[in-house]
């Protein structure tokens, strides 16, 4: 198909074959659960997330999860069902995606965590578990010095500006003794190839994304995500996963007096411009053959 943008989720819809799952990746707040529930309710599926912050319970506000009156429409698999002190990685999310698709629905699944879009694409190399010990150490090590250590050909294919990727390759290399990309090197087939799917790429326009970024946003705070945040407060823990979810730690901030609300607001929105851009980034370099969808 050409890579011309759709504008329209009527001619994304009209473009979609019902019969294959769809695949919809695209930067924080460009709309990509609304084009995923008008496909569900037009051509019928179920919705399957692929955002690494709404898999957790405690956040439906700050991690802008389906609301309660959306997921009534369609049904919705892998929001909210781990609890923010449990471990979750690309691996527990694929096994259950691939526990989906055995029981024969078409899945639409939707979100902006392009390691989860890789993995399912391009398949998933089978790297052991960390050990408790290493991940402590990486912890408490700075990202330039877990760089100065990685394998070279790893060093080359990583993001070194993503705290969280460059840590990852540094505890698989400390804890196996082989770089992450020779892990890469042997991964076995993806459980969904692109040629079985529909894959569509939000295409936002900057500035229209920036302007719904701080929409959302302020949104959030009416909606009661700083009561959400307060809640975690007094087990807020920042070395968890879930607890450095965009907007927790700007509110955390101003919930123990760092910071003013308008500071954090400020730092809440420009962490997810921030998010976005490496987003954007992402789908540039990895979704080079997906459907384009431009909304505005």
């Amino acid at each position: 198909m050409p890579q011309t943008s759709l504008t329209s989720i009527d001619a994304v819809i009209a473009s979609v074959d019902p019969a294959l799952p769809v695949l919809i990746a695209g930067p924080t707040a460009s709309g990509k659960s609304a084009l995923a529930l008008a496909l569900a309710e037009t051509q019928g599926g179920v919705i399957v997330n692929a955002d690494a912050s709404q898999v957790y319970s405690c956040w439906r506000v700050i991690s802008a999860r389906p609301s309660a009156a959306e997921e009534a429409r369609a049904e919705h698999l892998l929001y909210g069902h781990i609890s923010p002190d449990q471990s979750y990685s690309v691996g527990h999310w694929l096994r259950e995606v691939a526990g989906i698709m055995a029981q024969g629905v078409r899945p639409i699944i939707v979100g902006g965590t392009g390691l989860y879009f890789g993995a399912l694409t391009q398949g998933l190399a089978e790297v052991p578990a960390t050990p408790d010990a290493v991940r402590a150490a990486g912890d408490a090590m700075t990202r330039e010095e877990m760089i100065a250590q990685l394998d070279p050909l790893t060093s080359a294919r990583l993001d070194l500006n993503n705290p969280m990727r460059v840590q990852r390759a540094w505890e698989v290399l400390t804890a196996t003794g082989r770089g992450l990309a020779q892990w890469q090197d042997e991964t076995p087939p993806p459980l969904l190839p692109l040629s079985a799917c529909t894959a569509i790429a939000v295409d936002a326009n900057k500035d229209w994304l920036n302007d719904r970024i701080i929409q959302r946003f302020d949104q959030m705070l009416e909606q009661g995500a700083l009561d959400e945040v307060a809640a975690v407060r007094p087990d807020y823990d920042p070395s968890l996963p879930a607890h450095r979810a965009i907007g927790v730690p700007e509110l955390m901030a101003y919930l123990d007096g760092n910071a003013t609300l308008a500071a954090a607001r400020e730092n809440a929105i420009i962490a997810t411009r921030q998010y976005a851009k490496r987003q954007r980034t992402w789908l540039r370099k990895n979704a080079k053959l997906w459907r384009k969808y431009g909304p505005s």
